[in-house]
């Protein structure tokens, strides 16, 4: 089978290495790949947000299975736009349409859609600037601290969270008046906070059944002990010492089984992954969000303990008959620290020469933001290479992490040194 990954990141190199390791595998295409994926197969330039360009290439390389990363090409209704054209009928995509993948791209028919279907979330309310004043009188009459989301897409950084009323306000402003994330901040949720731990759960479905894949934890903020500015991750942890037994019945009961349900009875055009964004309030699973992709970097962690084909499960989510194949889980413990530029996630210098040892061989680089040129590996991104490890528990896989961490240099690269620190508190 050929198979062709949109994509650039962690993420899709997670799912390149995976991917690679099937014997179902004819050619893997990865595009535009970066500096890692290209010894898994062959990059491609183009527009991931161009149907036309991907289509070209489906159609060069004599793709079977196409499989979608981010989040931006789905939201613009690339999807739609291939599987339009009769001259792809039999293409297989995993990668759900632009009315499913409204569940990412907006946080307001996101709310909505969980209201309708008795999914347990934070209360929210909606304001723009032609309700502006209303905004800012609300947040005067809400206890903090107060949660601020663009409705749109701002590539994980359009939550804003603080406990000063003052700085909520102006955050508001700077969303809507100061266009902070563009047209995504048009319209601007304040949010009931809720006071627990988060943890990030997914599954793969084909609009009627799912596979609920492995849970992970992500680390956010730049900073030691969770402090600074929000980012696309630092790291992420799988399994979680939290979600039990006990609890991830509750999350598929709850959560799980009413979204994909509300799904199919909305008639969307569902093939992929569905990313639950939780919080444990006591012993009750909350959505923050939804995405309709993979996370990243917990996309690092989760697939390398899928024991599993990735190409049966793929191709089984393509096609809806995902409750004819079997997936197996690893019991073993996978963490992944993510290595970024300095500066990051403000402004921050690519081009640095990598300096990567050869001798990895207790972990698994998967590269985020890197590019090869005139035979050199550089930097290309604020997020550069996520370091995993695989142990029998969390200490023996952080040590893989960090001893690979060790191993790899440039010029001002930065990471965590916690990762794991609030699970270490609960005794993982």
């Amino acid at each position: 089978m050929n198979v062709l990954i949109i994509g650039s990141g962690g993420r899709e190199h997670a799912l390149a290495w995976k991917i690679k390791q099937s014997p179902r595998l004819t050619n893997l295409f990865i595009a535009p790949g970066n500096g890692g994926t290209k010894d898994l197969g062959t990059n491609v330039t183009l527009d991931i947000n161009d149907a036309t360009q991907i289509k070209q290439a489906v159609r060069e390389h004599g793709i079977d299975l196409l499989v979608f990363g981010p989040e931006e090409p789905l939201v613009r209704g690339v999807v739609d736009k291939i599987k339009s054209d009769p001259d792809y009928s039999k293409l297989l995509i995993v990668g759900p349409s632009a009315d499913g993948a409204q569940l990412e791209g907006s946080k307001q028919f996101a709310k909505d859609f969980m209201e309708k279907y008795g999914i347990p979330t934070g209360k929210a309310k909606v304001f723009n600037k032609q309700n502006l004043e209303e905004g800012l009188a609300f947040i005067s009459a809400q206890k903090p601290p107060f949660v601020l989301k663009a409705d749109g897409l701002a590539a994980g950084k359009g939550v804003l969270i603080t406990k000063d009323p003052d700085e909520a306000k102006e955050n508001m402003k700077d969303l809507i008046l100061g266009e902070k994330f563009g047209a995504a901040s048009a319209n601007v949720l304040v949010e009931e906070f809720l006071d627990g731990i988060e943890l990030s759960v997914f599954v793969v479905t084909d609009g009627k059944d799912y596979k609920i894949l492995p849970e992970a934890k992500d680390y956010k903020r730049i900073g030691e002990n969770d402090t600074g500015l929000n980012t696309g991750g630092m790291g992420a942890i799988s399994p979680v010492i939290f979600a039990d037994d006990k609890f991830m019945q509750k999350v598929e009961q709850k959560v799980i089984r009413p979204t994909v349900e509300g799904i199919a009875k909305e008639g969307m055009d569902y093939h992929g992954f569905i990313f639950f964004g939780l919080i444990k309030v006591g012993d009750e699973p909350y959505v923050i969000e939804y995405n309709v992709r993979m996370g990243d970097p917990e996309t690092e962690v989760v697939i390398p303990r899928i024991k599993s084909d990735l190409i049966d499960l793929l191709e089984a989510t393509a096609n809806s008959t995902l409750d004819q194949v079997e997936l197996a889980i690893d019991p073993n413990t996978a963490t992944t620290v993510m290595m970024v530029a300095g500066g990051y996630p403000e402004k921050y210098d690519k081009g640095h020469v990598i300096d990567l040892e050869a001798s990895l061989n207790d972990a698994i680089v998967f590269h985020a933001g890197t590019a090869f040129k005139d035979g050199k590996l550089l930097t290309n991104g604020g997020r550069v290479m996520a370091i995993t490890g695989l142990g029998k528990d969390m200490k023996e896989a952080l040590s893989k992490s960090y001893e690979g961490v060790s191993k790899v240099k440039w010029i001002g690269k930065n990471f965590r040194s916690d990762i794991g620190f609030d699970l270490k508190a609960l005794g993982q």
